[in-house]
């Protein structure tokens, strides 16, 4: 290596390292700490009033609003009594795993061969067809709503759980490969000209020197397609039988034909966001790091 070359390299990690101690100055810094504390604030008092709400008797939640109960409370459990009593709730939770945890595991397998051919891998138009990839984050779900429903009534699968597991997987893709693809490209590439020297073709390099590096981002990207999987509703409507109604078409219908049960709509909600809570928090360590994943180049 020149001397100009590292002259270049070192004033480019200098002023990488500037940017880092300045990002971290201004996030330190008690203006911003002030800030996230109100925003955090503001986003849990609707959530701690739905939560206060569905410890509540209907007459009570009728009469007066959530902050109330705090000076007069009267709470109870009848509400969480009759939502679990509720037909079909444990089937539906059930049905809920079933149809999650392939609809995470299927795009991660595909957008990690993806990502890594968008990487490491030098192809004529590789750069079109990967901004193509990342454009489709943007077209609204609605709009392939009928043409995949038409799709799979000709394929015969209208109904299934397989038109629910494509479609999420079709959903998921490119922000998945997107992801991934920053991840790999923040990999030195030394890792990866050592291993073909050594021999290592394309399989081993993804298997053994790749893979081990990439569970945050694979964590991360798990996280936010579980938990988009788990709150849908919308695709759920659109392409599951009845006989496999996840928990949140079954918490859509608690509050009855006429709306008489609409006090059950709040226990309901907290009993389905157990589970992605229980997730999240378990693995949110991995969630930012794979989400600011090439957010900062040298």
């Amino acid at each position: 290596m020149s001397l100009d070359t590292k002259i270049v390299e070192q004033r480019k990690l200098t002023r990488k390292e500037q940017r880092d101690v300045d990002s971290k100055t201004r996030l330190a810094s008690p203006g911003a700490s002030v800030i996230a504390v109100l925003i955090a604030i503001f986003w849990t008092v609707p959530t701690a009033g739905l939560l206060i709400t569905s410890f509540r008797p209907q007459a009570d939640i009728r009469r007066t609003g959530w902050w109330t109960a705090l000076l007069n409370p009267n709470f109870t459990l009848d509400n969480y009594i009759d939502t679990l009593g509720a037909n079909n709730l444990a089937n539906s939770f059930f049905n809920s795993f079933i149809i999650t945890i392939p609809a995470v595991i299927i795009p991660i397998l595909l957008a990690l061969l993806a990502a890594y051919a968008f990487a490491w891998i030098d192809f004529k138009g590789r750069a079109f067809l990967f901004a193509f990839v990342f454009a489709l984050q943007v077209v609204p779900i609605q709009v392939t709503l009928l043409p995949l429903l038409t799709q799979y009534v000709q394929w015969g699968l209208a109904g299934t759980l397989w038109t629910v597991w494509l479609s999420h997987t079709i959903f998921g893709l490119p922000l998945a490969i997107f992801l991934l693809h920053n991840f790999m490209k923040e990999i030195p590439r030394s890792l990866i000209e050592a291993a073909r020297v050594d021999g290592a073709g394309h399989v081993r390099v993804f298997f053994q020197v790749l893979m081990p590096l990439l569970l945050p981002a694979i964590a991360s990207f798990g996280i936010f397609q579980f938990l988009w999987v788990w709150n849908d509703l919308l695709v759920s409507l659109t392409f599951a039988g009845p006989e496999y109604s996840p928990i949140t078409r079954v918490i859509g219908e608690l509050s009855g034909s006429f709306g008489s049960k609409w006090h059950l709509l709040s226990s309901g909600a907290f009993i389905s966001m157990l589970v992605p809570l229980i997730v999240f928090l378990s693995l949110q360590r991995y969630f930012v790091r794979g989400l600011l994943a090439g957010g900062v180049k040298g």
